[in-house]
Parts: C-alpha cells; structure tokens; sequence
C-alpha cells in the first residue's frame, strides 16, 4: 500500500512528464484500480506489456524525484506547516508565561519553510 500512495504522489507530481500511453496505463492500474490483466484487456496488449510500462512508468517517475525533489520538498513544508498550525494552538491555549518560547518557535518554523520555497 506504501509504494501504491507513493506511486500516486510521484505521479501528481511528474505525471506530465510521462508520455501519454505511460500516463494512461498508470491512471488505470493505480487511480481506477484495475489489475494488469484487465488494463491490458482494455488496451488490447498482454499482461506482460502493461507491467513493463509500469515497471519503466515508476523508474520514471523515482527519477525525477530523484533529480528534482519536488516530493521530498512537499513533505518537508507539510510538516513545517503542521509544526506551525501546531504552535499556533499551543499559542493560543497556553499561558502568557509560555506565549514568548511558543512564538519564538513559531517564528523559527515558519523561516524554515521560507526557506524550502
């Protein structure tokens, strides 16, 4: 199940790049679901066929990831922004003794994620 959501982020993120019979095998097996078997029915190749454009499809895709880091720079500004919504609540509810650290956080958070971009 990893590697599926995995497949599908790289996919939202490098689908473009994929030429368009690449592209639509990889929406068939991984969006709509469908097995080899019945992508390859639908496409009228062989089982076979439809792994090996996968199998090339995901190559593909860790490939771009593995030169640009798109994903690994989502994930890592998701997680400064959680952190932040995270202090931001703890700002909130805490004392006004504990506000100061907590904005000081806050404050260091947030210039990280400026500087991922």
């Amino acid at each position: 199940m990893e590697n599926t959501l995995r497949m599908a982020l790289l996919f939202d993120f490098y689908g473009p790049l994929l030429t368009e019979r690449q592209a639509h095998v990889f929406q068939m097996y991984f969006h709509e679901d469908l097995s080899l078997g019945e992508v390859g029915e639908e496409l009228d190749v062989s089982r076979q066929a439809i792994y090996d454009i996968l199998k090339r499809s995901g190559t593909l895709l860790e490939d771009f990831e593995s030169k640009l880091g798109l994903v690994a720079k989502h994930q890592e500004r998701q997680r400064l922004y959680d952190e932040a919504l995270a202090l931001i609540e703890l700002c909130r509810t805490a004392d006004l003794k504990d506000r100061d650290q907590y904005l000081t956080e806050l404050a260091e958070t947030i210039k990280q994620a400026q500087r991922q971009g």
